[in-house]
């Protein structure tokens, strides 16, 4: 939406626009707050819409919240008439024909498993998954449709637009002035994909406001006249806002200027995935065996169904009103749901000592939280480590050190820096004793009293703050400032770097900087290369650290984290450069703008007469999202010393050269290139990139002959292994594809034959579902166990080196999951004879892999046909056959979500029987725990190491 400026600094809202509309998207609710500035915003009051919604079977109610659950019923489970709304349903792309949202959809999540959605707003932020994929509901019962994150998130976004457009069909929410609400910790892939769900939802222009402010908003605009008596000894107000799936926090300094309040953002914490949902699943653990029977466990649909009723418990036992006992109660699935019901009672006083001491313990300031994965990552999400709130927050404040004492005047490095005063926030805290305990660990650690601000309805805070903000923003209450909440920056090259120097990166825009402020950093200029894809790797630091624009930083810290790089293929316009247009480069400063979403705009500006500006934008992709914190050599292009003689050699073969074709340089190329680069497994991910793109520049000169074809697909697969994040690696998988459809020119030889499928084996990580599915569809003929009946094929096998077909079909991890179940009883098939290659045993297990290599954890194959093969590998004689075994690791290694994870009945026979064998120890606690594999185990599960450089990468 555009906003019209009538003078320097003053916004008002376009004449069409007569509400300013707050929106708290939530992990549990959604809200929806308005106000009406048609007679001016100075006394406007914030009211609550409340939004109609089924609330039971053809009942329409208004209702305060809208939780944020849907539930996909079953065909012929619900008529017509039970879900008729007074409004047409809206158009959404991609959405199910049936679907329930809202109150009553949150209902029958408890009672029936496997059919809701919840938590969409977690899921996406979840980086291990393709997010605009359906894979939600998680652990949906057979033959339940399932949707995207995205998708889910807009649905919600949808059913408040046509509630709001109801009633107000001459004021559309579209025409509105609306702001959404977003986590501070939320980075730029969920940020984006917010807006991108509200577009999908018809509201294409928004703004995105954090919700600590919103919450630090709404508290001001309901205490403005008595802000300053109220605020006289506070310093620094920390804003603890605890919801359904995240713990956000940020720190706001108070302060005087020109003898008015002033409230500037000092501080932010990192995302952070840890709220009441982690309670609902500990009361779940702690309730599953009383249901079931100690040693046995719910299925995951039965699970999400115990954590409805758990989060219903919850409520009720924390309340002002706690009844001594709630029951919990999972209802079979089938016709007999009543006969199947279990259930049990939750006290309490266990579910207060969960929620205490679980969640709230006190601790000692200086306890920082377990980093170790535990038994809270059991859901699909990748929660907290620890589940402890209060080490969390200890971090937090340890790592705004700096800030928390200038901002309450501490000077001593050992007195503890604690705010004095705090504003609480999120479902958890409408429990008074968990916001009691959260407020006598403050003061424990301060050792004085800490002013608790009062906040009367923490389920609203966020959608009135959002109203708040957007008055803010038009002068009729004060403004919270402290612009961006991180500094970020550009990862740069140096041209003498020594092996062992920082990663150093330019200040592109300051920790502070205002929104729509442009900063450019004229002193530093840049090569800029046209009509190639460029990369530009970025960080951010949230830190107390100030940076100048234009600094130059060593990134040596944990603090600086990884962004996804902007990528983009930036062409010279007609008239423009034209002198330059074939040139190498052209020199460019930076320029960079946070915008009023809360991401960042990054221009190149051309140095010439008529200066152009080319617009770089992010690249949103889940495995760039992959990236940990912390940098390695991946992150700058350094080159060994010897590698121009490297690339000599590479052009001597593969080069324009019109000397005679010499197949023996071919031949002792490889042998060549170690002695100057060193041994090919110690490449890192730079060199290799670098290799492989002077290979892909003469990829036409591969067929000069037998040994330069084969030699090239073996080199170019080796440097190029995609699929981890790394720049331009989809632009590199699209020059090479049509590769693929030219196919071998030698082709009568086997080894020919394993090179071009060892290519597409490595590439296989940057191939796309489509790509992958036609590789699959082509050598499908051959896997399948008919082919040992067909002469033809038989006769083709000899020399297209079947064993290297099946490592291939083992790492097309994109494939629907119809294809690898059909590829597993093909292999199960084959193995029942002697002759079949050993390499079908590894691939078996690889396809039923708990934790994928490249792929999304969406696409794992089911568990109950994981079940179904472990039985039929442990008719093996592991003894004998080591192959089998390992197998058997793979299809049962745990990943701590047990929607993947085989149940313990399944796991423990093989535990035994591999304790038996005394197989590694590394395979049994494979099956036995969640572990993380070293570079060495990676290569043997996967058949394929990670690139040096990239040991960073991965889950």
């Amino acid at each position: 939406m555009t906003e019209r400026k009538d003078a320097p600094g003053a916004a008002v809202a376009k004449p069409e626009s007569r509400y300013l509309i707050g929106i708290d998207l939530g992990t549990t609710h959604t809200a929806l707050a308005y106000a009406d500035i048609a007679q001016g915003v100075v006394g406007a009051e914030t009211r609550l819409f409340e939004i109609e919604q089924l609330v039971a079977p053809g009942e329409v109610a208004k209702k305060p919240l809208l939780p944020s659950f849907r539930y996909h019923p079953a065909a012929g489970e619900l008529s017509e008439s039970d879900l008729l709304l007074p409004w047409a349903r809206p158009a959404l792309p991609g959405e199910l024909k049936t679907v329930l949202v809202g109150e009553w959809a949150r209902e029958l999540s408890s009672k029936v498993e496997g059919r809701a959605v919840s938590s969409a707003k977690s899921w996406l932020s979840h980086p291990q998954v393709e997010r605009n994929a359906p894979i939600l509901p998680w652990a949906g019962v057979e033959g339940v449709e399932k949707v995207s994150p995205v998708l889910a998130s807009a649905s919600y976004l949808s059913h408040l637009r046509a509630a709001w457009n109801h009633e107000h069909p001459q004021d559309r929410l579209e025409d509105q002035d609306v702001v959404i609400t977003v986590p501070a910790s939320f980075d730029e892939g969920a940020r984006a994909l917010t807006v991108e769900a509200a577009a999908m939802a018809g509201l294409p222009a928004i703004k995105l406001l954090e919700e600590p402010q919103a919450v630090c908003y709404d508290w001001y605009a309901r205490n403005q006249h008595d802000a300053a008596t109220l605020l006289d000894k506070v310093r620094l107000l920390m804003v603890c806002d605890v919801g359904g799936g995240t713990t956000d926090l940020s720190l706001i300094q108070v302060a005087e200027q020109d003898g008015a309040l002033s409230l500037t953002r000092v501080g932010v914490g990192d995302h952070l995935m840890l709220g009441g949902d982690n309670v609902d699943l500990a009361l779940a653990h702690l309730a599953e065996p009383r249901v079931v029977g100690e040693g046995k466990r719910l299925r995951a649909a039965s699970l999400s169904q115990l954590i409805q009723q758990t989060r219903n418990a919850k409520e009720a036992l924390l309340s002002e009103t706690a009844p001594d006992s709630a029951r919990v109660m999972v209802l079979g699935a089938g016709a007999r749901l009543i006969g199947a019901a279990r259930s049990c009672e939750l006290s309490q006083q266990e579910v207060r000592a969960v929620a205490l001491d679980g969640f709230f313990p006190v601790v000692d300031f200086t306890e920082q939280p377990n980093k170790r994965r535990g038994a809270m990552v059991a859901f699909g999400l990748p929660y907290a480590a620890d589940p402890a709130v209060s080490k969390h927050l200890a971090a937090f404040l340890a790592r705004h050190a700096s800030a928390c004492r200038d901002a309450l005047g501490i000077i001593s490095a050992e007195q503890p820096a604690v705010p004095d005063a705090v504003l609480f926030n999120g479902g958890v805290f409408n429990s008074t004793p968990l916001r009691q305990r959260a407020l006598s660990v403050l003061t424990h650690w301060r050792q004085q009293p800490v002013q608790e601000l009062a906040n009367a309805h923490p389920d609203l805070a966020v959608a009135y703050g959002a109203v708040a903000y957007g008055m803010a923003r038009r002068g009729a209450q004060l403004k919270i400032g402290g612009g961006s909440a991180r500094s970020f920056f550009l990862v740069v090259e140096t041209e003498q770097a020594a092996d062992n120097a920082p990663v150093q990166g330019v200040c592109l825009l300051p920790k502070g900087s205002e929104e729509e402020q442009e900063v450019s950093l004229e002193g530093r200029k840049f090569a800029l290369r046209l009509g190639q894809p460029v990369r530009f790797h970025l960080a951010s630091c949230s830190g107390d650290a100030r940076f100048e624009p234009g600094e130059l930083v060593a990134l040596d810290d944990e603090q600086f984290v990884t962004l996804p790089p902007l990528v983009a293929a930036l062409e010279s316009q007609p008239g423009v450069y034209e002198a330059a247009a074939n040139a190498a480069a052209v020199e460019v400063s930076l320029a960079t703008t946070l915008t009023e979403v809360g991401t960042l705009k990054i221009e190149c500006v051309g140095q010439g007469d008529i200066p152009q500006r080319w617009l770089v934008e992010f690249e949103i992709r889940k495995d760039l999202a992959r990236q940990r914190q912390g940098y390695g050599e991946a992150l700058q292009v350094r080159l060994p010393p010897r590698y121009n003689e490297a690339q000599v050699r590479l052009l001597e073969v593969f080069g324009p050269s019109k000397k005679d074709v010499d197949p023996k340089a071919a031949k002792s190329l490889r042998i060549e290139l170690e002695k100057t680069l060193g041994k090919r497994d110690s490449w890192d991910t730079d060199l290799l990139r670098t290799v492989f793109d002077v290979l892909l520049e003469n990829s036409k000169r591969r067929r000069r002959s037998v040994a330069h074809e084969r030699l090239w697909f073996n080199l170019a697969g080796y440097a190029l292994r995609p699929g981890f994040g790394y720049p331009l690696d989809d632009w590199r998988i699209d020059k090479i594809w049509p590769l693929y459809q030219q196919g071998l020119q030698f082709d009568k030889e086997n080894q020919s034959w394993s090179d071009w499928w060892t290519f597409w084996r490595r590439s296989a990580g940057g191939l796309n579902p489509q790509q992958q599915q036609r590789v699959y569809k082509d050598i499908a003929k051959y896997l399948n166990p008919v082919a040992l009946r067909d002469r033809k094929l038989q006769a083709e096998l000899k020399h297209k080196s079947y064993e290297d077909m099946v490592r291939l079909v083992a790492a097309l991890e994109h494939l629907p999951l119809t294809s690898k179940q059909e590829v597993g009883r093909w292999l199960l098939k084959r193995l029942e004879k002697s002759s079949e290659t050993q390499t079908s045993w590894w691939a078996l297990g690889r396809i039923a892999s708990r934790v994928p290599f490249h792929g999304s954890v969406h696409q794992v194959v089911p568990k109950a046909v994981a079940q179904q093969w472990l039985q039929r590998l442990l008719q093996e004689d592991w003894k004998k056959n080591q192959n089998a075994a390992f197998a058997a690791v793979m299809l049962a290694r745990m990943s701590g979500d047990r929607t993947r994870d085989l149940d313990p009945a399944d796991r423990k026979p093989l535990i035994d029987t591999l304790t038996m064998i005394k197989a590694p120890a590394i395979w049994i606690e494979m099956v036995s725990e969640v572990k993380e594999l070293s570079e060495a185990e990676t290569k043997r599960v996967f058949g394929e190491a990670l690139p040096v450089g990239l040991t960073l990468l991965g889950e």
